[in-house]
């Protein structure tokens, strides 16, 4: 019999599929059925590093922007914290862990590392199991060199980590002058898990009422190849699991992604768009696909194409497409 489980952040998954933070991760009922489906783990909804910015401010007496928000922000903030209360994000933790047995990972949307870095804290003493920083810094302002930038990213880690023990993860962008690097670095400055890679509101333009408006909500199979190069280029480089997440929808993206070296991918559009039920379809492919290569279990096979062990390793660094021309399969 095939063994689907594999290791994540010293996790111990039963098979390498996460349910992704989404709204989809925000309530136990969902989370229950998510493990009824055969899910290994789930990420639950980020919390914003801004909604407990504000939760911090009102216990030591402030309602002002002195949290480091523009007002409007801030004001925008209360009113959104107070439908949805910090607290309720700990006591979800403690349910998940009364009511299902698979890892919960807690999820924070970080842009900084300030005062707001010791509710780690609180996580851990709620039962998850580990936590993921969603960190996104856009190297928009010219006045920031990319080193500085950068920076953010080791600050984060560094000051979370004064205050939990359990494992971290990093869901970063590729938006990195030297992705491999800064990667490489992260995983010696602790990071259990890299996820690659977090996907971001894309703005468009209404060109009837000329407004801004969000477009690309949900990720398509396409998108996977960007993540698939870089899996396959730094699993074997990082000291530390990697995860892969958007555009995988079905058995086939799992496997590849599996081959590239992923220790566990992540799900969200494909369960919006085919409902719980795909969890169980990919793990069935999964299967299969192992019974028919002879694969007893899936550190057998995982990172078998990687950069390091694929037999021509090139193909995921060219860029140009002289070698696709040329017949490179």
């Amino acid at each position: 019999m095939t063994n689907l489980s594999t290791q994540y952040m010293g996790l111990d998954l039963r098979n390498p599929i996460i349910a992704a933070s989404s709204g989809i991760t925000h309530s136990l009922e969902n989370i229950r059925e998510l493990e009824k489906n055969g899910i290994g783990a789930v990420v639950l909804k980020s919390l914003f590093e801004e909604q407990i910015r504000y939760e911090i401010s009102k216990s030591v007496g402030h309602n002002d922007d002195s949290a480091g928000m523009y007002s409007e922000a801030f004001d925008y903030i209360g009113n959104y914290a107070r439908m949805h209360y910090v607290d309720e994000y700990l006591n979800l933790i403690t349910s998940c862990k009364k009511s299902v047995t698979i890892p919960i990972i807690a999820s924070i949307n970080c842009v900084s590392a300030d005062e707001w870095t010791s509710f780690a804290r609180r996580i851990e003493e709620a039962g998850a199991n580990a936590l993921e920083l969603n960190i996104f810094v856009l190297p928009a302002d010219p006045n920031f060199s990319g080193e500085q930038n950068e920076k953010i990213y080791f600050d984060i880690l560094e000051q979370v980590k004064k205050h939990i023990s359990i494992p971290i993860a990093l869901k970063i962008s590729y938006y990195f002058s030297g992705l491999a690097k800064t990667t490489l670095k992260l995983s010696w400055a602790g990071a259990k898990g890299i996820v690659l890679f977090n996907r971001f509101y894309s703005p468009d333009i209404n060109l009837d009422n000329l407004k801004i408006v969000p477009s690309n909500v949900f990720s398509t199979p396409d998108e996977m190849n960007h993540s698939l190069r870089w899996v396959a280029m730094l699993s074997d480089r990082l000291q530390c699991d990697i995860a892969a997440s958007t555009g995988i929808h079905d058995g086939k993206g799992l496997v590849k992604q599996l081959l590239a070296g992923a220790k566990a991918v992540q799900i969200a559009t494909t369960l919006y768009k085919n409902g719980f039920g795909r969890i169980g379809e990919m793990l069935q492919y999964l299967e299969n696909w192992m019974e028919k290569h002879h694969y007893e279990k899936t550190s057998d096979f995982i990172g078998k194409l990687s950069l390091k062990k694929a037999e021509n390793p090139a193909a995921w660094e060219r860029v140009q497409f002289m070698k696709h021309f040329a017949g490179i399969e």
